[in-house]
Parts: C-alpha cells; sequence; structure tokens
C-alpha cells in the first residue's frame, strides 16, 4: 500500500515533494505581529495560547516538531475561542507567509487549477489523514488564497 499520493493533472500534495512549501513545516520564516517565526507551524501554535511567555517558548522553539510537542503538551491552556477562530487565523499566516514569499507566490500560481491536498497520513482535519477521505483545510486554505490572488491580478 502507498502512503503518499503523486501529483497529477488534477492534484498536487504538497505534504513533500516539489510543493512542500505550501507545509507549514517548510522553512520559511514569517513575520508576524511584529515578530519573526521560523515556520507558519510555529506561528500558528503560538495563537493558541493567550499567555505570552508560553506563545514566547513555542516561536523560539528549535524546530516546527518542537513547536507542535510544546503546544501538544499545553492543550489545557488553548484560548477559549480557537475552535471558532483557528482555521480564519490559519488564512491569514498563510496569508502572510504568501505576501513575506515570492517564491511561494510562484509555486501556487504554477500549481494552475490543480486540487491542493495536504498530504498527510496523521492529520485528516488540515490534511486528508490515513484513509485519504480527510476534511483538508489546509489545502481548501491555499486554493482560496490562489484564486483571491488571481482576482487581485486581474484587477490590476
Amino acid at each position: 500500500m502507498e502512503l503518499h499520493g503523486h501529483d497529477t493533472d488534477g492534484q498536487i500534495f504538497f505534504y513533500e515533494h516539489e510543493f512542500y512549501c505550501f507545509s507549514n513545516f517548510s522553512a520559511f520564516m514569517v513575520d508576524w505581529k511584529g515578530k519573526s517565526y521560523s515556520t507558519s507551524e510555529h506561528t500558528y501554535h503560538s495563537e493558541k495560547f493567550d499567555d505570552e511567555n508560553l506563545k514566547e517558548q513555542i516561536r523560539n522553539a528549535r524546530s516546527a516538531h518542537d513547536a507542535l510537542k510544546l503546544t501538544e503538551a499545553n492543550k489545557d491552556k488553548y484560548r477559549s475561542n480557537w475552535d471558532d477562530v483557528k482555521v480564519s487565523v490559519m488564512k491569514e499566516i498563510l496569508r502572510a507567509k504568501l505576501a513575506q514569499h515570492p517564491y511561494i507566490k510562484k509555486k501556487l500560481l504554477a500549481s494552475g487549477v490543480r486540487t491542493l491536498i495536504e498530504d498527510s497520513w496523521r492529520d485528516s482535519y488540515w490534511g486528508w489523514g490515513p484513509n485519504k477521505n480527510g476534511e483538508n483545510h489546509l489545502g481548501k486554505l491555499w486554493m482560496e488564497l490562489r484564486e483571491e490572488f488571481r482576482n487581485i491580478k486581474k484587477t490590476k
């Protein structure tokens, strides 16, 4: 059984491979609210909390994986409205990443009209998960941003 999808004329799987830059674990710094974060993964996890000390620990984590582990160890401290705002927060972080990195903008436009899928076998909320039937919210957000960017280019 194959674990990962392969890019086709109709789909792009960006957990790894050519379009890895769409992954929150990819090494593209994000300037967010006056501070620099090593990855969009760091940025996203820091937004789960109101506690400034914890946010700073996550921002300074040595890797995206460490930021995730620190967040998981503090699940009980998530801000109260997190489930209501997490998708919109992620979209704004991706928008910042896109604005700050011309390479990512180029790759997003190069993806054409193909469906973008986070090929994560672990996460069926942001990716398509172990059974390849997940919600793929990260892919959907990238496609929304691609459409927004195309519409902005058309009006200029």
